[in-house]
C-alpha cells in the first residue's frame, strides 16, 4: 500500500504568498488596480476618492493621541530634562542647516533648467478666480508675524489640542506634561503605567487601521487618475520632471551623504521604509504613515525620546523637499512671465522662503498657500502665476510628501547618532534584513515580543532591552 508524500510547496508560491500577505505588495496591487481602473472606468473611478479620504481621515484620528504617548514615554524614559532640551536643540539645528541646502537646491536646479523659459506667459491673461482662495489665505501667513506664530502654538485648552489635530500643539502639551511627570517621580508612576498601556491600545488600533491601507491607496489613485487622466502629466511635465529629479538627487546626494556620515545607507533605509512610502506614493499624505514610521524608527533601535521628539517636530519644520518645492517654483513663475530676477531678489526669495516654510504642515492647500505667501512677499514675482502650477500640483505633492517623509527620518537618525542614543549593531541588522521587520506588523510584533521581556514595572519600554 503506498502512501501519499505530502507535497512541498514550491519556492515561487512560497514567494508569492509572502509577496500578497505583504502590506508592500497588497499596496503595490492595489496602486496597480487604482490605476486600471481610473485608465478604463474613469466615471466609476472618480467616485473612489472617499476610499482614500477616510483611510487618511482614520489615520489622523489617532495621530494626536500617539504622538501624545511617545513624546511622554520618551520624556519620562530619558532620565534627564537636561537631555530632552539638548535633543530638541540639535533637531533644530540640523532642521535649518538641511532646509537651507534644500531652499538653495531649488533655486539652482531652476536656472541650470530653466523649465519656465519660453512659456511667455502675460500675468494679465491669467484668471485670477482660480488661486483667490489661496491668496487670501496666503495673505495671513504674511501678516502673522512670529509672535501669532509662536501663539498659533499655544492650544487655547489642553483637549483642544487634540480636537484640532495640529500636531505642534500636540507636541507643546506632550513636552509639558512628560517634563511634568518626570519632575514628580515615583508618585506619577501608576499614571506613567497607565500611559503605556494606552499607547499598546492605540497602536493595536493603528494596526487595525493599517490593514485598510491597500483600500485607501486603491481609492486615491483610481481618483487621480480617473478624474486628470494620465496625459494630465504632460501638462507642465518638465516642471514635473525636473521637480522629481531634484528630490531624488536631494535624498540620494545630500541626505546621502548626510547618512554615510553617520554610518549608515539612506538607500536600506529608504528599502526598510518601503511599505509607508509606497502608502504615501498613493495618498500624497505623509501624515498616513506617522504613526507606524515612529514604531518602524523605534524597532530599528532609536530611542524613543529621540524619535518622539523630531519627528512630530519635523513635520513642520523640517520639509526638505516642500522647501525645494517653493524656490523652484518661484522662479519657475518669474522665467515663465519674463520676470527678471537679480541675485538679491533670490537671496530675497531664500530668506522669505526660510520663513514661510515653517508651520505649513496642517494648513489646507498648504503647497499653494505658503508659495502665495512668499510670493506675496516678493512683489517683483506676480503671484497670479500660481495658477500655472495649479493643474500639476497633485502630482507635485507626491514627491514632497515622500521627500518629507525620508527627509525626517533620516533626521531622526542623524539626531540620535549625534546623542549616540542609537544602537548601531541592531540598527545595521533591521537595515540589512538579518533581523527580519519586512512590513509594519511584523516589526510592531517583535517589537512587543522585545518590550514584554525587557519592561521593568517602573519604566517605560523602549525598542531595546538595556539601552
Amino acid at each position: 500500500m503506498q502512501h501519499a508524500v505530502p507535497s512541498q510547496p514550491r519556492p515561487g508560491a512560497r514567494l508569492h504568498t509572502r509577496f500578497t500577505r505583504s502590506l508592500f505588495g497588497q499596496v503595490l496591487i492595489a496602486l496597480v488596480i487604482g490605476t486600471l481602473l481610473g485608465l478604463f472606468f474613469p466615471e466609476f473611478a472618480a467616485k473612489l476618492k472617499p476610499l482614500g479620504d477616510a483611510f487618511i481621515k482614520l489615520v489622523k484620528m489617532l495621530i494626536g493621541p500617539i504622538v501624545f504617548c511617545v513624546v511622554v514615554a520618551g520624556i519620562c524614559g530619558a532620565g534627564e530634562l537636561k537631555k530632552v532640551g539638548r535633543v530638541g536643540l540639535k533637531a533644530v539645528v540640523y532642521f535649518e542647516i538641511v532646509t537651507t541646502i534644500a531652499l538653495a537646491l531649488g533655486i539652482l536646479l531652476a536656472y541650470v533648467f530653466h523649465p519656465g523659459t519660453g512659456m511667455n506667459v502675460d500675468p494679465r491673461s491669467l484668471d485670477a478666480s482660480a488661486i483667490a482662495g489661496y491668496i487670501e489665505n496666503a495673505t495671513k501667513v504674511k501678516s502673522s508675524g512670529t509672535a501669532d506664530f509662536l501663539l498659533k502654538l499655544i492650544p487655547n485648552t489642553i483637549m483642544g489640542a487634540f480636537a484640532s489635530g495640529d500636531v505642534l500643539q500636540v507636541l507643546l502639551v506632550s513636552v509639558l506634561f512628560g517634563c511634568a511627570l518626570s519632575l514628580v517621580g515615583e508618585p506619577a508612576q501608576p499614571l506613567v503605567r497607565l500611559i503605556d498601556n494606552f499607547s499598546h491600545t492605540m497602536f493595536k488600533m493603528m494596526g487595525f487601521i493599517i490593514k485598510l491601507a491597500p483600500i485607501g491607496v486603491l481609492g486615491a489613485v483610481a481618483f487621480t487618475v480617473g478624474k486628470y487622466g494620465i496625459g494630465s502629466l504632460k501638462q507642465l511635465g518638465f516642471l514635473v520632471v525636473l521637480f522629481y529629479g531634484a528630490v531624488t538627487l536631494f535624498v540620494l546626494v545630500v541626505l546621502g551623504t548626510i547618512m554615510r556620515v553617520c554610518g549608515f545607507s539612506v538607500i536600506k533605509l529608504i528599502r526598510y521604509l518601503r511599505a509607508e512610502l509606497l502608502v504615501v506614493l498613493g495618498t500624497a499624505s505623509s501624515d498616513s504613515v506617522l504613526p507606524q514610521v515612529m514604531k518602524k524608527l523605534e524597532f530599528m533601535g532609536i530611542k524613543k525620546s529621540v524619535v518622539g521628539l523630531v519627528i512630530p517636530t519635523g513635520y513642520s519644520f523640517n520639509l526638505d523637499a516642500f522647501s525645494i518645492y517653493l524656490t523652484l517654483a518661484a522662479v519657475f513663475i518669474a522665467q515663465a512671465t519674463n520676470t527678471p530676477l537679480s541675485l538679491p531678489d533670490l537671496l530675497g526669495i531664500l530668506a522669505v522662503a526660510l520663513v514661510t516654510s515653517k508651520g505649513a504642515h496642517g494648513i489646507p492647500g498648504s503647497a499653494i498657500v505658503i508659495l502665495a505667501a512668499t510670493l506675496s512677499a516678493h512683489p517683483a514675482i506676480p503671484a497670479i502665476g500660481l495658477v500655472l502650477v495649479l493643474s500639476v500640483d497633485w502630482f507635485i505633492g507626491i514627491a514632497r510628501a515622500l521627500g518629507n517623509l525620508i527627509g525626517n527620518c533620516v533626521a531622526t537618525v542623524v539626531v540620535a547618532a549625534w546623542e549616540k542614543d542609537i544602537d548601531r549593531e541592531r540598527a545595521h541588522n533591521v537595515l540589512n534584513g538579518t533581523l527580519a521587520a519586512t512590513d509594519l506588523d511584523e516589526g510592531l510584533a517583535a517589537m512587543a515580543a522585545d518590550s514584554e521581556t525587557a519592561i521593568s514595572p517602573a519604566t517605560l519600554p523602549g525598542p531595546v532591552a538595556g539601552r
